[in-house]
């Protein structure tokens, strides 16, 4: 029997993981992409020499997905990532380390050790935890990640859930979605040894995945097509039944795996309403400012950073511990919507001012800005009962992608998911 014909539509990490599971199921694979390179919002940028990507992501170890999809192409995570146990730190030393281990057990050890809070603190974030763990680390669909962390004292809120929020739903605790933030927690405290792990690339972004799986593509036959956009989609007869026009290419399926806007246009003939549901998606942006100091090296690649109104970066991470040039540090701005208005010389001063001041002992030379990155629509706003769209939108046509419905929030895990899910219903 011939292979079903499958296009794929954006190559992104989803569109990857799609175009990767149809190849391994058989199918007959055509990925194009707009964009002159694959990786989507997630790839090396600038000259090869000053190790750069369009933004700053990190894993942990509970994303089983990435890494199987890693693995499939031919990248060793071993050497891919720097693996330690999850260690939130700040520049003064302090934070949360959680010892190798069973991830629970862990937890609690680093919670009783953390200095800087008060016992009667420690104790009430694990009487808490316990029971977000008791309840399956799930919660009415409305419940935001402050309403979660109301009865939490204001320190735990301020160094551990409000950094880890923004870190992994790009969006301020007060507006985030508790059920998305439990769903994270539970998957890295009750997934296994090494579930809560952090992975910090250190490779380029693109040498992660988008690199070695156009290469794993190409030798499984798939047609490859970078810079070319698809301008409509369209019902088409086969010799077997209904197919899809890309273009005037015949296909059996089609994995829309753009942007949430691209695929609302795409989709919009065939099903308005799923393409009115993609399109009513807000997104929140991030600011990765990329700043070399001579000489430095940082107590941990990456460190915590005091933030609010005057200070903006949440995160600072030190390259030159994860593979790039020495010196070079890049400093996250998460949940960057009011920095974003202020515009991209008042974020940039504002984060080296920042710097100096949380990092003056560990500085060697004077911060020299690079580079400022900024995706205006890196994530979706992870907004609690967000109407995300769903994998189909018609017969035989499928959408992939962090904002397409699912329990993970806009990550390279939650991409890689629904990539996965569309190939699998494609194919069914």
């Amino acid at each position: 029997m011939k292979a079903r014909s499958v296009a794929v539509v954006g190559a992104g990490w989803a569109g990857l993981a799609a175009a990767v599971r149809c190849a391994e199921r058989g199918a007959q694979v055509t990925l194009l992409e707009m964009a002159p390179h694959a990786g989507g919002r997630a790839r090396d940028i600038g000259a090869a020499d000053e190790g750069l990507d369009n933004g700053q992501h990190i894993a942990i170890g509970a994303y089983r997905e990435t890494l199987a999809l890693m693995a499939t192409v031919g990248v060793d995570a071993r050497d891919a990532f720097l693996r330690r146990p999850l260690a939130l730190v700040g520049a003064d030393g302090r934070g949360l380390r959680l010892p190798s281990g069973s991830p629970t057990v862990s937890f609690v050890r680093a919670v009783l050790r953390r200095r800087g809070w008060t016992w009667s603190d420690r104790l009430l974030l694990l009487h808490t935890a316990a029971a977000w763990r008791r309840g399956g680390f799930a919660c009415a669909p409305s419940t935001t990640v402050a309403d979660l962390a109301q009865s939490l004292p204001v320190a735990v809120r301020r160094d551990l859930i409000e950094p880890l929020c923004v870190a992994a739903l790009n969006t301020p605790a007060a507006e985030a979605s508790g059920s998305v933030f439990l769903r994270v927690l539970g998957d890295a405290l009750a997934g296994g040894r090494g579930a809560s792990d952090l992975l910090l690339p250190r490779r380029g972004l693109s040498a992660l995945l988008p690199t070695p799986a156009l290469a794993w593509l190409r030798r499984h036959g798939a047609d490859i097509r970078l810079g070319t956009r698809v301008d409509a989609l369209s019902r088409a007869q086969g010799p077997d039944g209904d197919a899809w026009s890309v273009d005037g290419l015949r296909v059996g399926r089609v994995i829309v795996a753009a942007s949430a806007a691209e695929g609302a246009r795409l989709a919009a003939p065939h099903a308005p309403a799923w393409s009115a549901r993609a399109a009513a998606i807000e997104h929140e942006p991030i600011v990765t400012v990329y700043a070399r100091s001579a000489g430095t090296r940082l107590a941990e690649p990456m460190l915590l950073l005091d933030s609010d109104d005057a200070r903006p970066a949440q995160f600072a991470f030190d390259r030159g511990q994860l593979g790039g040039p020495e010196g070079m540090l890049a400093f996250v701005v998460s949940g960057a919507a009011p920095w974003v208005a202020r515009g991209t010389e008042a974020v940039e001063r504002a984060v080296i001012a920042q710097a100096c001041d949380a990092l003056a002992s560990q500085l060697s030379a004077a911060l020299v800005v690079v580079r400022v990155v900024t995706e205006k629509r890196a994530t979706f706003r992870c907004i609690p009962a967000l109407d995300r769209p769903p994998k189909q939108i018609a017969e035989g046509l499928f959408a992939a992608g962090d904002h397409v419905d699912g329990p993970y929030p806009a990550t390279l895990e939650g991409a890689v998911r629904s990539g996965v899910a569309a190939a699998e219903a494609a194919l069914a």
